[in-house]
Formats: structure tokens, sequence, C-alpha cells
């Protein structure tokens, strides 16, 4: 299964391109106790503002961090944190960036 991204600049109405974007999974102990994050893989926007493929490889809960600072320095990282509950479904999850405010949704 993957997960994918758009970022989206909503104030300049284009793609984000050469954005970092990090994966990172939950780590559970074994009493299911959350024990803090990995990094999964690191890459950047392409120049639509995506990224087509990353992967992800069970259920749980994950998150993209985006380094946004360089589009607004107010909010110079977003996190997003999901659950993947069906592993065979594919996850996007994009992003809507201005200077002063950000979105996402369970996109198809």
């Amino acid at each position: 299964m993957t997960v994918s991204t758009h970022v989206l600049d909503t104030a300049a109405g284009g793609p984000v391109e050469g954005m970092p974007v990090r994966l990172e999974r939950m780590i559970v102990g074994l009493a299911g106790d959350a024990r803090g994050w990995r990094s999964v893989t690191s890459t950047a926007t392409d120049v639509d503002g995506r990224v087509r493929d990353l992967p992800v490889d069970g259920v749980g809960a994950w998150r993209l961090v985006f380094d946004t600072e360089s589009r607004s320095a107010f909010f110079p990282e977003v996190v997003v944190t999901f659950v993947v509950s069906d592993p065979a479904a594919h996850h996007h999850v994009p992003l809507l960036l201005s200077p002063f405010g950000f979105s996402t949704y369970r996109g198809s």
C-alpha cells in the first residue's frame, strides 16, 4: 500500500515544488503503548507539488511532516497524523497551505 500527498499554495494559486516531506510511523510497545515516531522515508514534492508513492507497510498511526518554513514563517512545520486501518487501500493526504493557515483532508 502507498500514501500520496499534494501540496498546494492557496495564496499563490498553484502547486508547491521542492517541499521536503517526511513519512513517519508510530512505534508501539508490546503493551500497546505509544513509544514515539520512527522516520520511514524522506522526499520532496515534484514540479506538480506531488509525492506519489510513499511506502506504508501496515495498519496503525502514521504521519506526514511537511517542512513549510519556506512558505510560511508562522507555520514552519505542518504535521498531519492519520490512521491506516485498511492495508489494501490507497491513502491520499493533500495539504492546502497559505502563509497563515493550512488544511488537509482524506483525498482519493
